[in-house]
């Protein structure tokens, strides 16, 4: 039995270059979010795209990573900023997402700098969306803000 199972759906009208998507959602947080060829590849215009979902399911994933992380190192982070940097180019003439880099800052009361990095070393390794996109290249980038 899964631990999770989640749904999305986008109806489309219309062609790639001029049509445009809505996104709904199991939750309904993503209820009535358009997406369009242009938000993806343009400017987004308050529309959204796979690659800024993917971001979004990049970044919380590995912050719950990282705080499960270092809960199980018994330190509780007073703050936790990830950011996610997902990455739309082209590869053998198709369009791919090829990376995501991710920035982690963190302020954790009680560790090092080496032990943050130790610990978000651990993180990446545990993050299942990270595990999904693992052909892709992921970088992470920590800052240790203190403790």
């Amino acid at each position: 039995m899964s631990i999770a199972e989640r749904r999305a759906q986008t109806e489309w009208q219309g062609a790639l270059a001029s049509g445009t998507g809505t996104i709904t959602g199991s939750s309904g947080a993503l209820d009535g979010q358009p997406v369009t060829w242009a938000s993806r590849t343009e400017a987004p215009g308050g529309k959204t795209s796979p690659e800024e979902l993917a971001a979004a399911a990049h970044s919380s994933c590995f912050s719950m990573a990282l705080a499960l992380t270092l809960g199980q190192h018994k330190a509780e982070p007073e703050r936790l900023a990830v950011a996610s940097t997902v990455t739309l180019d082209e590869v053998d003439g198709l369009p791919t997402i090829v990376s995501s880099a991710l920035t982690v800052d963190g302020a954790v009361p009680g560790i090092t700098a080496e032990q943050f990095q130790e610990y978000v070393d651990e993180a990446a390794k545990l993050c299942p969306v990270s595990r999904l996109f693992a052909g892709a290249k992921i970088t992470v980038e920590a800052t240790f803000s203190g403790s």
